[in-house]
């Protein structure tokens, strides 16, 4: 196996949890937010980052270096300090059982298909790749075709882990809201693998629908537009050949906001925070900026 083009990959999938649904009834449009009041001496920001675009994005984010510097600390999904444990972690956790194959996951003609996909982006196929479980494929796919049609982020530093960086270089703490151990059960074992393997079939069978998405997803993201991010997201339409189910999509993002919003308080109290996570967490009636009004904070758009 190509440990080597796996490991690069590894840290984008982890990263590529937040793009999920939920209902927008944000009234703001903005990436970069403030929070204060409820008894905060000092206060925090928050800003919706895409996982998968450079730093050089920030440029375009009015008032965002005046935010982080004002700051002490630095909030992030996951503490990104070590990333080679982490990379590993996951990796242990990637593997499907040894009974278990693609040939008794999926028809043999849906196994060609995976296949061949894999082979045109990655240049290595399930010969290589299929010990891995449905759900890694899935992830590597979608980040390759990301890289693929968005070449300038294949080697450029992501923006979260841009402000960890940050942040320890002027000797500031780190704190993460997950584990690598949260978000692999997210990614990798939430779901059956039957149901791992069916939703990589679809995907396959529908690249043009990934490249739509993925255009959408860009286009609205620049334009930091959370409500159109949101509302890509919510939509499911009768003639969706892979929808996911409610139970999938509260995993991705309203029960991990929930997780989230019993944490930030404290976190706040104690130092003003920069907290950095993906941009679909943040609007909606369950995203944690209407979470952080109804805790009592006043939460305002940076423009």
């Amino acid at each position: 196996m190509n440990y080597k083009k796996i490991f690069i990959a590894v840290t984008a999938i982890c990263l590529f949890l937040s793009c999920s649904t939920g209902a927008s009834t944000e009234k703001g449009n903005a990436l970069l937010w403030k929070i204060s009041g409820n008894g905060l001496q000092k206060p925090s920001y928050i800003f919706g980052t895409h996982h998968l675009v450079p730093v050089s994005f920030l440029d375009s984010i009015p008032g965002i270096e005046a935010a982080f510097d004002e700051t002490e600390q630095t909030v992030g999904e996951l503490d990104m300090g070590d990333m080679p444990e982490m990379q590993m972690k996951i990796m242990g956790e990637a593997m499907m059982p040894p009974e278990v194959t693609y040939e008794t996951l999926l028809p043999q003609e849906d196994v060609a298909l995976v296949d061949s996909m894999l082979r045109d982006i990655m240049g290595i196929g399930l010969t290589q790749m299929g010990q891995l479980k449905p759900a890694m494929l899935s992830n590597l796919i979608s980040v390759s075709l990301y890289q693929k049609y968005y070449p300038s982020i294949a080697s450029a530093q992501n923006i979260d882990q841009y402000f960890q960086e940050e942040a320890l270089k002027r000797s500031r703490p780190v704190v993460g809201l997950e584990t690598v151990e949260n978000q692999i059960y997210v990614l990798l074992n939430a779901q059956s693998l039957e149901r791992q393997a069916e939703l990589l079939a679809c995907m396959v069978k529908h690249p043009e629908m990934l490249k739509e998405q993925m255009d959408k997803l860009q286009a609205a993201y620049h334009a930091q537009d959370i409500q159109a991010l949101r509302k890509l997201y919510e939509e499911e339409t009768p003639d969706d050949p892979c929808p996911s189910t409610q139970e999938e999509m509260d995993l991705l993002n309203g029960d991990r906001n929930k997780k989230w919003l019993a944490q930030l308080p404290a976190i706040m109290k104690e130092n003003s925070s920069f907290i950095a996570v993906g941009c679909l967490h943040l609007p909606g009636d369950d995203g944690v900026l209407e979470g952080l009004r109804k805790q009592g904070y006043s939460v305002e758009a940076v423009q």
